[in-house]
């Protein structure tokens, strides 16, 4: 996922901000894994990042998300960000549902 970061008073075109899957699949983009692997060695390849799940910069390590991984082998690169999807929409939404998360929504900043 990705959402356009505030507007700016500059010319410049906004980059978008990537969080969950997008920020993931960044991260093995840029460390060039093949599949198939483990979620072990997923997270060895790629240095245990954090990684954020919402567009608040809200992170989580990919060795926790792996942690509540259903399965531990992945044959494609699709099948694994398929896989750790839900982990990541379903810390978002605690982390929206939360009196702090409520609270942040009501402010304009």
């Amino acid at each position: 996922m990705g959402v356009r970061p505030p507007q700016q008073d500059d010319d410049e075109a906004p980059e978008a901000v990537a969080f969950g899957i997008a920020a993931l699949d960044d991260h093995l983009e840029r460390a060039g894994v093949t599949f198939p692997m483990t979620a072990e060695e997923l997270t060895a390849a790629l240095g245990d990042p954090t990684v954020p799940y919402d567009a608040k910069g809200n992170e989580m390590r990919l060795s926790e998300a792996c942690d509540r991984l259903s399965r531990e082998r992945f044959d494609t690169r699709q099948e694994f960000l398929n896989a750790v999807h839900p982990i990541f929409e379903a810390k978002r939404e605690r982390a929206n549902n939360s009196v702090i998360g409520q609270l942040r929504a009501l402010l304009p900043f």
